[in-house]
């Protein structure tokens, strides 16, 4: 049965969120993307500086739990190709090249840090993660699960495979603790003292707005994969349950302790509750019309996003943080970038699936 869950055939899915990982690692190892110069650094030298030179307990942590991922995605998309050493020795050299070429481009980043040590921490995630994914060749009672899950919940072929990693993208941008839930502004409240007043702001409408309509978004994807479309509604609170969730939890480790809760209002409530409403109306219509419409929302919701909200930059949400590490910064980068694209992956989905 191990086998049979590591076939070609269900192979796309984790190559595609293996791919879509080592792009985000790219994206928050290289984050802004600006000032590229000559440094006069070399590499070699960089490779042979004293391991505890631009060492920090913490950032050996956090890069080792950021490459552990996709060790694991690696070697089970790898899986399908080729045996389990194999694997595991394809996607460390994998990882370890991808971590290898970070460190370089760094070297011509001012804002960035060269490190071996960090070289070193990437590899060391690389190597637990395949591992990992090494030792659940065994574990056929979880193959037999997830097989039967996956085909009993979903539709198949490559189109749905590219569709549930769209959907594991936004779940990925939305637990930023720092946006509201299922919003796309950054909560920028200025500092205070604990247990102080919050200030009075108007309901704003657009924000609300905005929350209705990425629900929407995601209830056409859900509505396009789902093999039965009465299922949506339990498919969605399940999704949103799981974000609301992890976005609770990190916020209880990031977030000062007044902004714990800043990312659920009033604003996305009653967004929710109308893209609830709005979701439930056109779930017995036609198939080539929820495929119309979902387009639709898309347009207007990249043009609201992008046009008629004020600007809001990644940094502006770094007040409610109690941790100030770079790492912060570039994950609300990628967040923000996950909440422009998404519409415009959306109808990409929905124009290739829109003979099937």
């Amino acid at each position: 049965m191990g086998e049979l869950f590591f076939t070609e055939t269900r192979a796309r899915l984790r190559t595609w969120l293996a791919s879509g990982y080592a792009l985000f690692i790219v994206y928050a190892s290289l984050s802004p993307f600006v000032g590229w110069r000559e440094q006069g650094l070399d590499f070699v030298e960089v490779l042979g500086a004293p391991l505890q030179l631009t060492y920090t307990a913490f950032d050996a942590f956090i890069n080792l739990l950021s490459y552990l991922p996709l060790g694991f995605l690696a070697v089970i998309a790898l899986r399908a190709r080729c045996g389990t050493l194999s694997s595991v020795i394809f996607g460390l050299c994998l990882g370890i090249l991808l971590s290898t070429g970070m460190e370089y481009l760094q070297m011509y980043l001012p804002a960035r840090v060269s490190s071996n040590m960090d070289l070193l921490s990437n590899s060391a995630g690389v190597l637990l993660g395949a591992l990992l994914a090494a030792s659940l060749a065994s574990w056929t009672w979880l193959f037999t699960i997830l097989i039967r899950w996956r085909s009993g919940l979903f539709h198949q072929g490559k189109e749905m495979d590219s569709g549930l990693a769209m959907l594991a993208l936004w779940m990925f941008g939305q637990i930023n603790p720092s946006l509201p839930m299922l919003g796309n502004v950054f909560i920028s409240e200025v500092a205070r003292q604990p247990f102080a007043t919050l200030p009075h702001t108007p309901f704003n409408w657009w924000e609300s707005g905005a929350v209705t309509l990425n629900l929407l978004m995601l209830g056409v994807l859900m509505l396009t994969l789902l093999r039965l479309p009465r299922n949506v509604v339990s498919a969605l609170l399940a999704v949103l349950s799981v974000v609301a969730l992890a976005k609770f939890i990190t916020a209880a480790v990031l977030l000062k302790s007044w902004a714990l809760l800043l990312w659920i209002n009033s604003e996305a409530v009653l967004g929710m509750l109308l893209g609830m409403l709005l979701l439930l109306s056109v779930l017995w219509l036609p198939r080539a019309t929820v495929i119309s419409s979902g387009a639709a929302v898309c347009i207007t919701y990249f043009v609201m996003v992008n046009f008629l909200f004020d600007s809001n930059t990644p940094a502006a949400a770094m007040s409610v943080y109690h941790w100030h590490y770079g790492h912060l910064l570039n994950y609300n980068g990628l967040a923000q970038t996950i909440t422009l694209i998404f519409p415009l992956l959306l109808m990409l989905h929905l124009w290739r699936i829109r003979t099937t």
